[in-house]
């Protein structure tokens, strides 16, 4: 089993997942011009079960060190396995609830207060369960990250040609979507020995054996949620698994390719978590918002002929960004 040695590494992984986990919109936005972000939604999700599958038998499986893939599951206690399921079930509720919001109040309220949320009440409940680092540089870190996340709201805002109200309904479903997805984190990262990831205690899991569990919980649980968003969506009409089987090779793949890229960024991030502590390692995964805004601001150029004072409140985002991933980094040491 390959597992993180160093600090400096599990921050690289960190890195790489924040990237995955703000990259793998992109897909979405692509299969969105011709294919429905329901039937998107399952393909993502069979690519974040198959790239599960695919580390636990490999890297979860390889060299001498800790317990292989299938030794582990065979030993896992059903407390842990039913934790790290039940952190997929979750997760995807969370996920599903900030599509919705976006759909009802805008890319402008939803990211900030569903991840902005989801970033300060993630670290402090992983803080509380494995108290690793120094908490007033990582609380610091994660202060001035939602400062950032708080900026690059504003200046979506004065980008949006059109200004229309939010609706209670949209900001109360980001509220929901954001404390779901702050626990997420800490049920998989409960079933899994984060002292000892070379010779677990009896019982509970390594990560490449957690993710395996948590993917399966997504998956299973879209079988109820998706299908709802199917049957009562909330912008166009009711679509149905007919629609999904019509879609071509190439659109399913690029939804399983979304999957698969969360996924990679998730996995890097559990097995981060050893080294760096799952607050850090979550705090520092959740800063993906920042990525995606700079494919928004370089690739997608969503902030094209903005009014005047945009740009700079973009660089001041980028900065109070990079001054929170540092004193986050700096709390671990």
């Amino acid at each position: 089993m390959y597992i993180v040695s160093s600090y400096p590494l599990a921050v690289v992984f960190c890195f790489i997942t924040m990237l995955c986990w703000g990259s793998w919109g992109n897909t979405q936005k692509l299969a969105g011009k011709t294919w429905r972000y329901e039937l998107f939604y399952w393909d993502y999700v069979t690519g974040v079960l198959l790239l599960s599958i695919i580390s636990a038998f490999t890297l979860g499986s390889w060299g001498e060190n800790g317990r292989g893939f299938l030794a582990d599951l065979g030993q896992a206690d059903w407390s842990n396995i039913g934790s790290a399921f039940f952190g997929g079930v979750i997760f995807n509720a969370a996920n599903i609830l900030l599509s919705t919001a976006i759909a009802i109040a805008g890319m402008a309220v939803a990211f900030p207060v569903g991840i902005g949320l989801a970033l300060v009440l993630g670290v402090v409940i992983n803080y509380l369960g494995s108290q690793k680092g120094d908490p007033v540089f990582l609380f610091l870190g994660v202060g001035v990250i939602t400062i950032a996340i708080i900026i690059n709201a504003l200046a979506y805002k004065r980008a949006s040609s059109v200004n229309q109200k939010v609706s209670t309904k949209g900001i109360l479903i980001s509220v929901l979507a954001g404390v779901l997805m702050s626990f997420f984190y800490r049920f998989v990262a409960r079933s899994m020995d984060l002292d000892n990831f070379v010779n677990p205690a009896d019982g509970m899991m390594t990560p490449y054996t957690a993710v395996v569990i948590f993917s399966i919980g997504i998956f299973l649980s879209n079988f109820l949620f998706n299908t709802i968003l199917m049957r009562k969506p909330i912008s166009g009409n009711p679509t149905h698994y007919k629609a999904y089987f019509k879609g071509g090779f190439s659109i399913h793949l690029v939804g399983i390719l979304g999957g698969i890229i969360w996924g990679i960024g998730n996995s890097l991030n559990l097995i981060a978590a050893g080294k760096a502590g799952a607050a850090i390692s979550y705090g520092l995964g959740q800063g993906a918002t920042l990525v995606a805004a700079l494919w928004g601001v370089f690739i997608w150029k969503e902030f094209k002929n903005s009014p005047k004072g945009t740009n700079g409140m973009l660089v001041l985002m980028f900065i109070l960004f990079a001054i929170g991933i540092i004193s986050i980094i700096y709390a671990g040491q």
